[in-house]
């Protein structure tokens, strides 16, 4: 309906500066009368000075004004020729032009190149589709333009942080969430992103800094799920499946019925809940990183296969040195040393696990039976 005004008042202002120039000219057409007028002031000028009404001076400056008037409404009335019913004529076809055909051809011109059945569109929506149209890389562009300028801005770096994570640039999502952190102050849900983003920076290993963020995390709040599961993924990844285990058994039990990540969990579960199943440890704990992560990393860059395993083997080395009891866990810290290429630390970790299992002459021989299998044997 706006637009439709809008219309309508341009095309009249459009009639209007066609039919200005029309009417006066038609009002020069008038002029005529105007000559017998001040023909008649002459004669009473001529009249008023026979009679001594006026001096001689002032009736000749008077004739002088009249007759000047006189000559001009002379002119215009010779401007117009015999042709004047003609000329009418024409400004007539004009004003119909103006009057008729001008609005038609203007709503015709519209009807086939406009849309007038489009409806109004907010200006919120416009500018959203306007911002749309740039390039991710644009506003990204802009935004590292801003704090590179602004660098204690804590709402951009909040702002950029999940953009560098989706588009896989973990080391930048860890510097941002790191300075959102020291900016906006520490809550759950920044200690959250920040060791999210660490994991990922890490190719999924929960490293020491993430568990000590999540851990954090939910000394703020108890029930924050994601830092609970990634705490439950430390504990798989230092090999204590019963913690994990009990872990996300507790989420599980916690969650509503339509919680969308309960399937994720469940399946976290059930490849760590293994208490009675062949294979299995007896007390729920496992050995550290399984064979299957250990030859997968072998197949990676260097650089990959590092992360992926470092932060596990430094976590399974301080749990056994803490408790040397797991003979697994021995054999797979010397499996893993070597994978890494770090002969002397396996061969370390040997003499430590013989030292950890020095008083128990099972678990020692056994150690010693299973590292014949890796030629360390002695």
């Amino acid at each position: 309906m706006t637009l439709w005004f809008g219309l309508a008042l341009m095309t009249a202002a459009a009639i209007l500066a066609v039919l200005w120039p029309l009417a006066r000219r038609a009002s020069l057409a008038r002029s005529g009368s105007d000559v017998a007028i001040y023909r008649d002031q002459l004669e009473e000028i001529e009249h008023d000075r026979a009679a001594g009404l006026i001096e001689d001076n002032e009736a000749a400056s008077a004739q002088v004004e009249v007759s000047r008037r006189l000559i001009a409404a002379a002119d215009a009335q010779t401007a117009l020729p015999s042709d004047v019913p003609s000329a009418r004529w024409r400004r007539r076809v004009v004003a119909i032009v103006a009057l008729v055909l001008l609005p038609i051809g203007a709503t015709g011109l519209y009807l086939a190149l406009g849309s007038p059945l489009l409806p109004d569109q907010p200006l919120a929506p416009r500018l959203a589709a306007a911002r749309g149209n740039q390039s991710v890389d644009t506003l990204i562009a802009q935004v590292e333009a801003h704090l590179e300028h602004n660098p204690e801005d804590g709402r951009g770096w909040e702002v950029i942080a999940p953009i560098y994570l989706r588009l896989g640039r973990f080391d930048d999502a860890v510097r941002a969430r790191r300075n959102a952190l020291r900016l906006n102050g520490i809550t759950a849900e920044r200690e959250t992103a920040f060791g999210e983003a660490l994991v990922f920076a890490a190719n999924g290993v929960v490293t020491a800094e993430a568990k000590a963020a999540f851990e954090r995390a939910v000394a703020l709040d108890a029930n924050g799920v994601q830092a609970r599961y990634f705490l439950g993924l430390a504990a798989e990844q230092d090999g204590d499946r019963t913690q994990a285990a009990a872990t996300w058994r507790a989420l599980i039990e916690a969650a509503p019925p339509d919680a969308p990540w309960i399937d994720l969990l469940r399946r976290a579960l059930a490849r760590v809940d293994r208490a009675g199943a062949p294979g299995g440890s007896s007390d729920g704990a496992s050995s550290g990183p399984s064979d299957e992560q250990v030859a997968a990393s072998s197949q990676l860059a260097p650089e990959q296969r590092q992360a992926m395993i470092q932060g596990m083997v430094e976590r399974l080395s301080e749990r056994l040195h803490r408790d040397g009891a797991d003979v697994e866990g021995w054999l797979r810290l010397v499996r893993s040393y070597m994978v890494l290429g770090q002969p002397d630390k396996a061969r370390a970790a040997v003499v430590d696990a013989r030292r950890a299992l020095a008083g128990d002459a099972i678990k020692l021989r056994r150690l010693d039976d299973l590292l014949k299998g890796l030629g360390l044997e002695g």
